[in-house]
């Protein structure tokens, strides 16, 4: 993960992100992207590795929409994006470093997934069901 100023352009931003994930996520093969990365970047993350190639999907909805409708895999974004501002440090940008940004959303994940392990491990000792 990397946290950019709002100067940096999305598919720059994503080019510094995809580059150090290349080497150390190597099951990592399919990059669900939005419309904003087409382009040269698909070809460019395509390039990054020789063997073990990664994927950039782009994910666009249907030519012939009318209106607003949902696009596919769009709102796993948009769901992470509404935990991470319930934490009131994320809700608004109160930090002046982008580390400090990246930290908070580090600490925010954390929590969020410590939180979800040990209601898994409730469930698994005590024969939980629900």
């Amino acid at each position: 993960m990397a946290v950019t100023s709002a100067s940096v352009q999305d598919r720059d931003g994503a080019k510094i992100i995809v580059s150090s994930l290349s080497h150390k996520h190597l099951r990592l093969r399919l990059i669900w992207a939005d419309c904003a990365y087409r382009g040269l970047l698909v070809l460019w993350v395509w390039a990054l590795r020789t063997y073990q190639k990664i994927k950039l999907e782009i994910v666009k909805g249907s030519d012939n929409q009318v209106g607003f409708v949902v696009q596919p895999k769009r709102w796993i974004v948009e769901r992470t994006f509404g935990w991470l501002n319930r934490y009131r440090r994320l809700s608004k940008d109160y930090e002046h470093l982008s580390q400090s940004s990246e930290a908070m959303i580090y600490a925010a994940m954390s929590h969020l997934m410590v939180r979800r392990l040990a209601k898994i491990y409730r469930r698994s000792c005590y024969g939980m069901d629900s």
